[in-house]
C-alpha cells in the first residue's frame, strides 16, 4: 500500500478506540460521536484492508487474530504521532533567545528584571551567557549582546543603554554606625576593592573616585580585595566594609534598601566614556519577533533606570 492509500486517520482512531474498549458504544463516548458512526468507520476500514478486524457477537466485540495484530501496531503509531505533535507544539510555543553580556550586568541589573519580561512574554525562553569574553554574535549563535565599553569599541549599530557613576555604598547598619560626610571619614571603615586580575578596569577603583573628589588620600582601617565585582557587592551587603557602587547597575540594591549610599549622590563620580551598549546580530534584523520584543523591553527598562538615577541626582 503506497502512502496515498493509508486509511484516513479518523478510521484508525475509531478502530483503536473500539479495540481498546471492546465496545463501539464506549469508543463513541470517548470520541464524542455516535455508536453507529464508529461502527461505520470500522466497516470502512475493514473494506480498505480487505480483512475482518472484529468478530461481532451478541453483547461482545472480539478482535480477530489479524485485528489484534493490527490494533497493537496502530496503537503504537498513534501514540508516537501524539508525542511528535506535542514536541512540535512545544517548539512552536517556546522560542529561544540567546544573550551574551558581562557577569556584573547579568547578576546585578538584568537578572533581577527578567521575571517581568517572562511575565509579558512567557513563550520566549531567554538564555543568558555571562562572561567577560567578547563573542561574535553570528558566529557564536547569539541574538543580542550587552557590552560595557567606550563608544569607539561598542560596534556598528550599537544602542546606548546608559552611562555609569561611582558611588560609595555599604550595608545600612554600617552607614548608621558613623557619620560619613567627607572622603576622609572613610578612614574609619574597611574599604572593599574590585581588583580584576587582568587589569581591564582600573577606573573602577578608589583612586579614581578620590581623584574625582579633590584627590585626597584615604587608606581605610582595613581592606578587602575581590577579583569579581559581584563578590565585592556581596561583601558590602554582608556589612564587611564600604564598596564603590556602579550606578545605575546596582540601583535595585539601593531601591530595596539592601545597600545605602552614605554620601548620597553628592560625591558621585561619572565614568568618562564608559557605557553599556546593546548590539543585535545581523541575522536577527529585521525579523525575529522575540528579538525585537526583548530589545524593546531592554531599552525601555534601561531608560527607566537611567531616569530614576537622574532623578536621584537632581
Amino acid at each position: 500500500m503506497n502512502r496515498r492509500r493509508v486509511p484516513p486517520l479518523e478510521l484508525l482512531r475509531g478502530f483503536e478506540a473500539a479495540a481498546r474498549h471492546r465496545s463501539f458504544t464506549r469508543a463513541a463516548a470517548e470520541l464524542h460521536v455516535t455508536q453507529s458512526a464508529v461502527s461505520r468507520q470500522v466497516r470502512r476500514l475493514e473494506a480498505e484492508l480487505g480483512v475482518r478486524l472484529f468478530d461481532r457477537r451478541t453483547r461482545a466485540l472480539v478482535l480477530t487474530d489479524v485485528g489484534h495484530t493490527y490494533y497493537v501496531e496502530v496503537q503504537r503509531l498513534l501514540d508516537e504521532l501524539l508525542e511528535i505533535t506535542a514536541r512540535v507544539k512545544t517548539r512552536r510555543a517556546a522560542t529561544l533567545l540567546r544573550v551574551t553580556t558581562t557577569p556584573t550586568f547579568a547578576s546585578l541589573w538584568l537578572i533581577p528584571r527578567l521575571s517581568e519580561f517572562q511575565r509579558r512574554f512567557p513563550n520566549v525562553h531567554v538564555h543568558v551567557v555571562a562572561e567577560n569574553a567578547l563573542r561574535e554574535l553570528e558566529r557564536d549563535g547569539y541574538d543580542l549582546a550587552i557590552r560595557y565599553s567606550p563608544r569607539r569599541l561598542a560596534g556598528p549599530g550599537a544602542t546606548k543603554l546608559f552611562d555609569e557613576r561611582l558611588v560609595p555604598l555599604c550595608a545600612p547598619r554600617l552607614a548608621r554606625r558613623g557619620s560619613l560626610r567627607r572622603p576622609e571619614d572613610l578612614d574609619r571603615f574597611t574599604l572593599i576593592h574590585f581588583n580584576d586580575l587582568e587589569g581591564y578596569a582600573p577606573w573602577l577603583s578608589w583612586d579614581v573616585w578620590l581623584a574625582g573628589n579633590g584627590g585626597g588620600r584615604v587608606q581605610g582601617k582595613g581592606a578587602l580585595y575581590f577579583s569579581h565585582y559581584d563578590q565585592a557587592m556581596r561583601a558590602a551587603l554582608a556589612g564587611q566594609g564600604i564598596a564603590l557602587g556602579r550606578v545605575p547597575v546596582v540601583d535595585d540594591l539601593l531601591r530595596d534598601g539592601r545597600l545605602a549610599a552614605p554620601f548620597g549622590e553628592d560625591l558621585a563620580v561619572p565614568l568618562q566614556d564608559r557605557s553599556y551598549w546593546l548590539l543585535q546580530a545581523p541575522a536577527a534584523q529585521p525579523g525575529k519577533a522575540e528579538v525585537l520584543a526583548f530589545r524593546a523591553w531592554l531599552v525601555e527598562n534601561a531608560a527607566q533606570s537611567d531616569a530614576l538615577s537622574g532623578a536621584s541626582r537632581a
